[in-house]
């Protein structure tokens, strides 16, 4: 079943287009992460999939319901980490999520809420002097009250330090191992190579591309770079090079580097064995995922 379901969405401010025929599948119970430079419509997407933005055509439902006639209903199954958020200064860490569980109807304990994002030895201080990160943990927490069927996350790493971004990390795979559906955006490339199963990437309010990060370096030849050390360089290499998802091999004294995609290297390792090498040793590097967005964001 689909979580998120785009169709033919469409967004223009005036004369500015925002986004142009976004059509765009998320199944349920996926982590998917939303790519895109800053002003490609990322933002935008989530406005219209909220209903906080009218889309200029195209419909979008969530989990069967549209999300611009039904807005009530999709809400309650949502919860929302903001790019642009509130909090109330004078309010402490729990009061907020007293609210939050309040409004939500829930019968979580705001603590235990807390101890989720790393918050809870803060429970009882007012928010005036948190920091950004800080504050983002605590709107993170806000958004997983009534264990939501969808979180939509913008930008949730921004202004985390390492610790923060590893604690938001391990409650997207709860989240996700508990069932939840995951949409997020990002411009972290790590942060998102880390948890998503899938990436979409939107350029100039258009969706370019939309598959695991693997197939999308295999896409564009941008996969992985194997190296092995030999006892001696095979005479024969044109069996390696024949090998589906090989694109090059080259040898430098005993060293050989192939580039290849993720399934091609345990072929191309028994390949050159085959060949008469004795393998003494090999190593794997895979395209950087900065790469593999500016091949596709034409930001190279």
């Amino acid at each position: 079943m689909a979580a998120i379901e785009f169709d033919g969405v469409a967004k223009r401010f005036g004369s500015v287009r925002a986004l142009e025929d976004l059509s765009l599948s998320v199944e349920a119970g996926e982590v998917f992460g939303f790519l895109g430079p800053n002003g490609a419509g990322k933002s935008t997407t989530i406005d219209i999939l909220l209903d906080y933005v009218r889309p200029t055509a195209g419909s979008v439902r969530v989990f069967g319901a549209d999300a611009q006639r039904e807005t009530r209903a999709v809400h309650e199954r949502v919860g929302v980490l903001p790019d642009a958020y509130h909090t109330y200064d004078h309010l402490t860490a729990r009061q907020h999520l007293a609210f939050a569980v309040e409004a939500r109807d829930a019968d979580e304990r705001p603590l235990a809420l807390l101890d989720r994002v790393g918050l809870a030895y803060e429970a009882d201080r007012p928010v005036e002097g948190f920091s950004k990160g800080m504050t983002q943990r605590l709107v993170l927490a806000m958004a997983l009250v009534g264990e939501p069927d969808l979180l939509v996350l913008d930008e949730p790493t921004t202004g985390l330090d390492p610790n923060g971004a590893r604690e938001m990390r391990a409650v997207i795979r709860a989240e996700r191992d508990r069932g939840a559906t995951v949409f997020f955006s990002s411009h972290i490339l790590e942060q998102v190579e880390a948890v998503c199963d899938r990436v979409g990437i939107l350029s100039g309010g258009e969706l370019v591309a939309v598959d695991s990060i693997e197939e999308l370096r295999e896409a564009v030849g941008a996969g992985t770079t194997l190296t092995a050390t030999v006892d001696r360089v095979p005479t024969d290499l044109d069996r390696v090079r024949a090998l589906e998802g090989v694109f090059a091999v080259s040898a430098d004294g005993t060293t050989l580097t192939v580039s290849c995609t993720e399934r091609a290297k345990k072929p191309a390792l028994d390949a050159l064995e085959a060949a008469g090498a004795s393998i003494e040793g090999f190593e794997t590097e895979e395209t950087p995922l900065e790469e593999l967005f500016a091949a596709y964001t034409g930001e190279a």
